[in-house]
């Protein structure tokens, strides 16, 4: 396998995930400043990829795979350590229908290739939006949040940044319910469109998925 050059970037963002988690929980004054450069520096990684790939074709099977891996393990690590650093209730539940999300489009996604409508469920435009919002959000909250013991000082304007970073992740959590449900939609003439036997790689024909017999 030849790696290019979007994908080796999709691998370096891989590679930035613990050392986000690192750089988070470091005890010193410029944690949470280190903390948003590193996700900044991811997320130019995941546009840059992109941008190369389409301008160059460099294309390849194995970076069509792992591009959206990289996106959600950073996007779920940061939430994670969001969370972590101001606990409160409406944080979790925006991390939570956040990741939730992903887990269900990825499963949606992965089903419908199987069927052979990926095209289905392409992103839409209100993917984008959300895309935007959410990394916004996640970059004002690194820089905002620090978990240090004991607390360190706020960082400059770092009250005005947090309340940006908490309303965008609200924003984006909604959006990501609503792109969630445009998945859905385009998805679910297919998925009523009649079910068929399927047939038991080991047990043969005649054994249909989710009958009494399993």
């Amino acid at each position: 396998m030849k790696l290019t050059i979007p994908t080796i970037l999709t691998l370096l963002r891989i590679a930035l995930i613990p050392v986000l988690a690192i750089v988070f929980y470091l005890p010193y004054r410029w944690t949470s400043f280190a903390a948003a450069a590193v996700f900044a520096l991811a997320s130019v990684t995941d546009w840059l990829d992109g941008w190369i790939a389409r301008r160059y074709h460099q294309y390849s099977a194995f970076g069509a795979f792992l591009d959206p891996v990289a996106d959600k393990l950073m996007v779920a690590t940061a939430l994670f350590l969001i969370v972590q650093g101001h606990p409160t209730a409406w944080m979790a539940l925006w991390a939570a229908v956040i990741v939730g999300r992903e887990i269900a489009v990825s499963a949606l996604r992965e089903w419908m290739a199987e069927l052979g409508q990926r095209a289905r469920v392409a992103v839409a435009t209100v993917g984008k939006i959300k895309t935007i919002a959410q990394m916004v959000a996640l970059l004002c909250l690194l820089y905002a949040i620090s978990p240090a013991k004991p607390p360190q000082p706020t960082p400059w304007m770092g009250e005005f940044v947090f309340h940006v970073g908490d309303w965008l992740l609200a924003i984006a959590a909604l959006l990501t319910l609503w792109s969630g449900y445009e998945y859905l939609r385009a998805a679910w003439p297919v998925l009523v469109a009649g079910e068929h036997p399927s047939v038991d790689s080991a047990g043969g024909a005649g054994k249909i998925a989710g009958s009494p017999r399993e």
